[in-house]
Parts: C-alpha cells; structure tokens; sequence
C-alpha cells in the first residue's frame, strides 16, 4: 500500500514539472498562433480636404482621407 502511495506521488510530481517544462517552453509560440481579437473602433468622424467625411478604420483606429 505504502509503495503504491509512493508511486502515485511521484508520477503526479513528474506531470506537474512536466507541464510546467512544456509550458515554458512552448507556451509562446502557442500564442502566436491565434488570431488577434478584433479593435473596435469609436464612432467619431472627420471632414477631409475633399470635403467628405470619413469614419475611424484599421487596426490603429485611424482616420484615412481618400
């Protein structure tokens, strides 16, 4: 019974170190895998020297006259 105790500390040790090892090693570049989440934007808009008027756009909210 004890050596059974034993060995089933020891193998949930092992997993723990071996996900933690896993993780710091991996885990990056496991992240830079996923799509970036989406910007959302302010609904403000702007008078451009042509006289339209554009709404913010882009990944940086930007203001893009044509």
């Amino acid at each position: 019974m004890l050596k059974t105790l034993i060995i089933l500390a020891a193998a949930i040790v092992f997993a723990y170190y071996a996900t933690v090892v896993f993780e710091s090693s991996f885990g990056e570049s496991w992240e830079g895998n996923q799509k970036p989440e989406p910007v959302a934007c302010t609904a403000d808009a702007m008078q451009c020297p042509d006289g339209s008027y554009v709404g913010r756009s882009g990944p940086n909210c930007e203001f893009v006259c044509p």
